[in-house]
């Protein structure tokens, strides 16, 4: 009981981050470019600049993780999210931007899913799914409740207010609940077959070849979803939606992403971990075509939507279970943070790659090439699953 607690707690709190901390940025994009004047390229830069350092912070945060800190970790990060998010509310000057979201790229590293996910691999180690499927069902609806709640906060108190209203909210709620879920994770019961515990050199998987085509392979599906979702206001501006159109179709990426991660728990017995994953690259690849032609008629908006959220809401379940899979669960903090790197080095490129492509080619050149570089991640999964099985 104490641990299912724990669990309901962590999935509370980790909505609430991402609603607060992640999700506000493709949701005041938009505002940010006509009251600050900056380019797109300026602005998507600082979000590649967060998420490229969360990034690099990763193998540290799973190293302290496997040291049995991993509530220290969240709390204090969230509470740095906090902080890093009432600073944006003041700024006024480039450099200022980017400095802030350089420090809440340290705060994403050690609130989000990668250190969520990764305590509780540690913890339950091969009962570690049915924990994480219910923080990602939960969670899912983070951008349900961002991308309205900060239109709506921003129309009544400019974009301003309702950074500071999310910057409270996760100082005052987040930060606490975090921890506390966390915390009561960690005690000796609620993990008394740590991963950790198992001997192995603490880097020895980085000589295997199915780490690196498994890290290439889904930071290439993090470029296409990050690439895709930080632009998707813009996209449809573009196409001649309305705001509050645009705003509802975003809105329902994160139920779509629930009903994803549904449709998983309900299809496990006809398909493997393999095949789940095949499908969530090909399913994401046809999205993007959908949003291709989505100017032209609703359907095709609608069936982005449905076809985007769903596939990538199986994807949050599947990375930390792969890496498992593929990797094996000794040292699991240390090989969830390594794996983390690329794939966030891929989201934090994508929306300033993204930018730069539509600068110069506009964004239906964009949105045919994420359908490449899905090809080549799904490529390169494959090869990491070969490798395994022959291993």
């Amino acid at each position: 009981m104490r641990r299912d607690s724990a669990i309901f707690y962590l999935a509370f709190g980790q909505t609430l981050a991402w609603a607060s901390i992640y999700y506000i940025f493709p949701a005041l994009l938009l505002r940010w470019e006509q009251d600050l004047g900056w380019s797109k390229a300026d602005l998507t830069a600082a979000i590649t600049l967060a998420v490229l350092v969360s990034a690099l912070a990763s193998p540290l945060t799973g190293r302290i993780i496997d040291k049995g800190q991993g509530a220290l970790l969240i709390g204090a990060s969230a509470l740095a999210g906090g902080v890093g998010l009432m600073l944006l509310s003041f700024v006024s000057e480039l450099w200022q931007f980017y400095a802030v979201w350089l420090f809440l790229g340290i705060a994403m590293a050690g609130c989000l899913y990668e250190p969520c996910f990764a305590m509780v691999t540690r913890s339950r180690g091969k009962n570690a799914k049915s924990a994480i499927i219910l923080i990602t069902l939960v969670a899912g609806f983070a951008s349900t409740i961002s991308f309205p709640v900060v239109y709506t906060l921003a129309e009544a108190a400019g974009w301003r207010g309702a950074v500071k209203a999310a910057a409270i909210l996760m100082i005052v709620i987040v930060a606490p609940v975090l921890w506390f879920g966390a915390r009561k994770l960690e005690q000796p019961e609620a993990s008394p077959t740590s991963a950790s515990a198992i001997p192995e050199s603490a880097r020895a998987f980085l000589r295997l070849p199915s780490f690196w085509f498994l890290a290439f392979g889904f930071a290439c599906l993090a470029m296409a979803h990050g690439a895709a979702l930080h632009h998707l206001l813009p996209i449809l501006d573009e196409r001649g939606l309305s705001a509050e159109m645009a705003v509802l179709a975003a809105s329902f990426i994160g139920p779509m992403q629930v009903a994803g991660r549904l449709a998983m728990m309900s299809s496990e017995r006809f398909l493997s971990h393999h095949g789940l994953t095949i499908s969530a690259f090909a399913v994401m690849a046809v999205s993007v075509v959908l949003l291709l032609f989505s100017g032209s008629s609703p359907a095709f908006l609608s069936g982005f939507v449905i076809l985007f959220g769903s596939a990538y809401g199986t994807v949050s379940i599947l990375r930390p279970l792969l890496a498992r899979d593929i990797l094996g669960e000794s040292n699991f903090g240390a090989k969830s943070g390594a794996l983390a790197l690329p794939y966030l080095a891929g989201s934090a490129i994508a929306p300033f790659l993204g930018s730069l492509i539509w600068s110069r080619f506009g964004y239906n050149f964009m949105l045919i090439a994420l359908v490449g570089i899905l090809a080549l991640g799904v490529v390169s999964y494959s090869f990491a699953h070969r490798f395994a099985r022959s291993s």
